[in-house]
């Protein structure tokens, strides 16, 4: 994504997922492409349509959303995302389910 995109100067990146990050140990610098992995995986992962991830995402195909961003969570992945989540929205409700 080009840095001069609308993203990019977005807040999101570097006022919560930046800081949350650092505060959990990840030194790696976290660009919008890690983020839309993890949102899109996070996602599948709870069981939402594919096609609803797809224009959350705003792709424009649904295997796009599935072959470059969506990984398969296992229940270990799963618990570690919800870890995460909680520490970027420690007041969000965390349904820890199957």
């Amino acid at each position: 994504m080009a840095e001069d995109s609308l993203l990019a100067k977005a807040p999101t990146l570097s006022s919560y997922v930046q800081p949350s990050a650092k505060r959990i140990g990840i030194t790696k610098a976290l660009g919008w492409h890690s983020f839309c992995k993890t949102f899109a995986t996070l996602l599948k992962g709870t069981g939402e349509d594919v096609k609803r991830v797809e224009e959350l995402m705003r792709h424009a195909s649904s295997r796009l959303t599935l072959d470059v961003y969506a990984q398969a969570l296992t229940p270990a992945k799963r618990a570690t995302h919800l870890k995460l989540v909680g520490l970027i929205r420690p007041a969000a409700e965390i349904p820890i389910g199957p």
